[in-house]
């Protein structure tokens, strides 16, 4: 068994000082901007796109955000990739975060169920067991119809059906209640590491978490980032670790309400031999840099939106109580791009007409495509 322990007695802490304080400074004013700003909604969901796209960026991946966003919509235009499934996966993991409390993501049931780990095997259990009551016997109460005398009743059908479903249920609970070693013996050996052993990796990195919890906010999610990716907590999710990171940031009060760092997009403009480095202070004042680019790029796309969003206003005024226009602001402050199917189902009316009313306001046709177009603010 290898040893991957990460040693937190000997921390730069003379050279991080500066940088975490400057790191918590701006994280903290930008989230006071936001959340007494009219577009801090549309700007918390722009920075989940962004950030997914970051974190593929940072992996090696590139996924453009008009794609993320029309798959997001279920407006793809094309079959989606490999790639694009999994900024999406980030896309809702992040929201998932942001719509629980602070402390979730590191409490031992949001960790295993952000790690999905015995999940799949549960759903496996589950549908194997789908058709199946306690003793073994094939349950088809949704499939039956009256008996040979013609006295079925109905009632016994539907708690029958009931039966069916709380059996299904049961099993998938006691699959993923199984030791995850189970699952992982019987995985492609071709897609996955079988010697990785994921519940030792993760313990040991919850070790430094414990060891760093009484650390400033900004210290403990840099850290506890770098070990993440020292001990390669996970084989193919390693993109959890930073969400983690900014939930951190969240709980230890640097940011509030639904507001997640967009930490890959900070990390995303500072230099990979940097983040990479084999030395550890290099490797941690680059976290940091990437915290305080974060803050920065969100301050500046704030400001972008909320100039953005008076000159559309201005193009409110006397228009019809019965204008279409109002909901359209609305719906493109809210996302960074909308195509003329988005806009025509959010607004119901017509293709045509959401064409008509996206060139009277005024975006900007993003795509550069003949028929599959998208708009988004200049």
């Amino acid at each position: 068994m290898i040893s991957m322990v990460y040693d937190l007695t000997s921390l730069p802490l003379q050279s991080l000082l500066r940088p975490i304080s400057e790191a918590g400074v701006a994280l903290a004013r930008l989230d006071e901007r936001v959340a007494r700003s009219p577009v801090g909604e549309g700007w918390i969901e722009r920075m989940h796109f962004a950030d997914a796209c970051a974190s593929l960026w940072i992996d090696g991946e590139l996924v453009h955000l008009e794609d993320l966003v029309l798959h997001d919509a279920t407006k793809d235009i094309r079959t989606p990739t490999h790639e694009l499934t999994n900024a999406r996966d980030v896309l809702r993991t992040r929201r998932r975060i942001a719509a629980q409390p602070s402390g979730w993501a590191l409490s031992a049931d949001g960790l295993r169920s952000l790690r999905g780990h015995a999940w799949p095997a549960a759903s496996d259990g589950a549908a194997s067991a789908g058709g199946r009551n306690g003793d073994g016997s094939e349950i088809e109460a949704a499939e039956a119809g009256e008996g040979e005398n013609g006295d079925y009743n109905r009632r016994d059908d539907e708690f029958a059906a009931i039966d069916a479903v709380l059996t299904r249920s049961d099993a998938a609970i006691e699959q993923a209640r199984a030791p995850s070693r189970v699952g992982a013996r019987e995985r492609d050996p071709l897609v996955y590491d079988l010697d990785w052993d994921e519940d030792e990796r993760l313990e040991e990195w919850r070790g430094v978490l414990r060891q760093a919890q009484d650390f400033p906010a900004v210290l403990q999610a840099i850290v506890v980032l770098d070990a993440w990716n020292e001990i390669a907590v996970l084989q193919h999710a390693s993109w959890l670790g930073r969400l983690v990171c900014a939930s951190i940031l969240r709980q230890g009060g640097v940011t509030t309400g639904a507001h997640l760092a967009a930490v890959n997009l900070g990390l995303k403009s500072i230099a990979v031999d940097r983040r990479r480095h084999r030395d550890r202070e290099t490797r941690l004042l680059a976290i940091a840099g990437g915290l305080i680019a974060a803050a920065e790029i969100g301050l500046k796309e704030h400001d972008r939106l909320a100039l953005a969003r008076k000159m559309m206003e201005r193009k409110l005024k006397g228009r019809r109580t019965s204008s279409k226009l109002p909901e359209l602001v609305d719906l493109v402050m809210g996302r960074p791009l909308v195509s003329a199917g988005m806009v025509a189902n959010t607004l119901e009316v017509t293709p045509q007409a959401a064409r008509r009313i996206i060139l009277e306001l005024g975006l900007r046709e993003m795509t550069g495509r003949g028929r599959f177009r998208a708009w988004g603010i200049l």
